[in-house]
């Protein structure tokens, strides 16, 4: 078992095991055991009463944080010739069609965000078992599939993040960064959740948001009381 240090072991000490906080105390504790000597990515883990097994519970879907995520994400165009000057214009770093389906055929993948138009998606084919692993295959569920590229680019580096439940139903997100304020932090998760509630599927019965965790990348998780929110 690994030994906490000092440090780990003082934080660890400021979270109650016993407790579950409210959504704002949570934002304002997990700068406060924040570890990272760098600007720490602020996570929310939403486990939900659904079984994601079956098609209509497998939730996938995306959300416009309103301080963004405090990361400028790489976003690569997949489109014809026509339309690379005006997913660039957008903010796009990488644009085009052939070459960069041959580049992740070769092993280049930095980009954080895939977008396409609909008439090249049948050749993304040759990518798509590297791209879907991933997080990255264009999808029209979360509006990557596009003819307007340049509003679906401007959405994403203005702060769109995409979410989908795992195999245990648990909807894992970035909202921010440990430099935010514990408002902005409040704000981009509540506006995750009220996201979920409204995507809720007819078919899941019994308590909906079984369980809320917020954590930095170096910090012990923080639980939250679901009831707490007014959603």
């Amino acid at each position: 078992m690994k030994k906490l240090t000092k440090k780990r072991r003082l934080v660890e000490g400021k979270v109650d095991p016993n407790k579950t906080y409210t959504l704002g105390e949570a934002m304002q504790l997990v700068k406060e055991v924040n570890t990272a000597n760098f600007n720490a990515s602020v996570d929310l883990h939403v486990r939900l009463g659904i079984d994601p097994r079956k098609a209509d519970q497998a939730l996938r879907g995306t959300v416009s944080l309103p301080h963004g995520t405090g990361k400028t994400k790489r976003v690569l165009v997949f489109c014809t010739p026509d339309k690379v000057d005006e997913a660039k214009a957008a903010g796009a770093d990488y644009a085009g069609l052939e070459e960069y389906i041959q580049k992740i055929t070769e092993g280049w993948l930095e980009v954080d965000v895939v977008i396409a138009t609909p008439n090249v998606m049948a050749q993304l084919g040759k990518v798509a078992r590297i791209l879907g692993p991933r997080g990255l295959m264009p999808n029209p569920k979360t509006g990557t599939v596009t003819q307007d590229v340049a509003a679906a680019v401007a959405e994403v580096k203005k702060g769109k993040i995409a979410f989908r439940t795992d195999k245990q139903g648990i909807v894992h997100a970035s909202i921010g960064r440990i430099s935010f304020s514990p408002e902005q932090l409040t704000e981009n998760a509540y506006e995750l959740l009220s996201t979920l509630v409204r995507m809720k599927p007819a078919s899941a019965k019994g308590t909906y948001m079984k369980s809320i965790a917020v954590a930095s990348t170096m910090s012990p998780g923080i639980p939250v009381d679901p009831k707490s929110i007014k959603l």
